[in-house]
């Protein structure tokens, strides 16, 4: 059960699997708008393409990090093949921890006296 599962136990998550994560934060959302919220969040850093997407996605569902909603929030004006998810309690978890790690190693990287150096 999810609920019983250390997040930290799913970590490192892969960049597509965090970014993913990230853009269902701000709620439910089929996988083409996924794609554009990364985009935009990242100004173009960042491109998932459909295969990347629905494989990870795929991952997410079986890790149970997301879930697939079984309506669609608007069905009379969208197209049906679309399919939305939205994220798990425990995908909440686990994307915390996920940031609470990448801190850390923000944190530990800038102590470092090489990184010193190179500012300014």
């Amino acid at each position: 059960m999810a609920r019983d599962r250390d997040p930290r136990d799913l970590l490192p998550l892969t960049p597509a699997a965090f970014e993913i994560l990230l853009a269902l934060g701000d709620g439910e959302a089929h996988g083409y708008h996924i794609m554009q919220s990364v985009e935009a969040r990242t100004g173009g850093q960042v491109r998932l393409h459909a295969g990347t997407l629905y494989r990870a996605l795929a991952r997410l569902l079986e890790t149970g990090l997301i879930a697939e909603l079984g309506e669609r929030p608007d069905p009379g004006h969208d197209d049906q093949r679309r399919r939305y998810y939205r994220l798990t309690p425990f995908g909440i978890r686990v994307a915390a921890a996920e940031v609470d790690r990448l801190a850390h190693q923000i944190r530990a990287a800038r102590a470092l006296p090489l990184l010193r150096r190179t500012r300014g």
